[in-house]
């Protein structure tokens, strides 16, 4: 038996319109579960782009005060070079933090509106010789109080204090997610059992009359396809507004430099959103697919 576009569209309609309450429980339940997965996926990548600065062996960061003098500046540029146990070195005045900042914040243009260079604080990467922690440790110390520096901050301590962090709100948060994705699966499951009982009559007609399987079956899964893309296009919308929310409520670069790598790119976000809507369909197709099988098999 062929089947029309209009006899699809007609019946998916009818379909979500039969169940209102239990199919917008099946969309909230995704919508909330996506925006689960969408901010774990999203803290990850932050978390990786905040600890890029200490790639290529540099184990600890001398920022210095952003009104330190030439002659301070000097005197711990000669001191780095003086000592045996600094392999190298890398330094970031201003303009070059700046320039860091607006590629690590080039998709938040209000952040980077709320900063000019003259607030970030310039700043020596330190690559030591040993990287033992202690020996790290102790080097870094004996810049902490010169004159000028505004803090040092270590690798080891900064890349695990925010590892430990992420590790352990992704794992809560994904674990939670797929729970409420296996109930989204079992709420849309008994949604479509829930039509097809109401319409079983009349399907037992179709079949009768030769509609295939694939012909009752395709109208109730687009059913569970749709729902499953509304959870996870609303989840979609809900990431974008929260977005800037987050990234506002962050303490400014030149408060704390440690936030100032703490973003998500559009090539991430954009990978972030598809895998949602990806995840979004698969969820209603399969719990509808399921429903519909179990049913036509009875």
């Amino acid at each position: 038996m062929p089947m029309k576009v209009d006899y699809v569209v007609r019946e998916t309609t009818s379909n979500l319109g039969r169940n209102l309450s239990i199919t917008i429980a099946s969309v909230l339940t995704v919508f909330v579960s996506l925006v689960l997965v969408g901010s774990s996926l999203m803290l990850r990548t932050a978390v990786e782009n905040a600890t890029q600065r200490w790639q290529g062996g540099i184990e600890f960061v001398v920022y210095l005060n952003t009104t330190a003098s030439q002659d301070q500046i000097d005197s711990i540029a000669r001191a780095l070079d003086d000592s045996p146990e600094v392999e190298g070195y890398t330094y970031f005045d201003q303009e070059a933090s700046y320039e860091e900042f607006k590629r690590l914040f080039a998709d938040s243009p209000e952040m980077v509106d709320s900063v000019t260079a003259e607030d970030l604080p310039p700043s020596f990467r330190v690559k030591p010789v040993n990287k033992d922690a202690d020996s790290v440790r102790s080097l870094s110390d004996t810049f902490r109080e010169r004159a000028g520096v505004r803090d040092v901050i270590l690798a080891s301590k900064t890349i695990q204090l925010i590892q430990d962090m992420s590790r352990s709100l992704t794992l809560i948060i994904v674990v939670v997610a797929l729970g409420l994705l296996f109930v989204a699966g079992l709420l849309i499951l008994n949604t479509i059992r829930m039509a097809m009982f109401a319409r079983r009559r009349e399907i037992e007609v179709m079949k009768l009359v030769g509609a295939t399987n694939w012909f009752i079956r395709v109208p109730f899964m687009l059913e569970g396809l749709v729902q499953g893309l509304i959870g996870a296009l609303s989840a979609i919308g809900a990431l974008i507004l929260i977005r800037p929310v987050f990234e506002g409520w962050l303490p400014k670069a030149s408060e704390i430099p440690l936030v100032s790598g703490f973003t998500v790119g559009t090539g991430s976000l954009i990978g972030i959103y598809l895998l949602l809507a990806v995840v979004g369909a698969l969820v209603g197709t399969i719990g509808a697919g399921v429903a519909v099988t179990r049913f036509l098999d009875v």
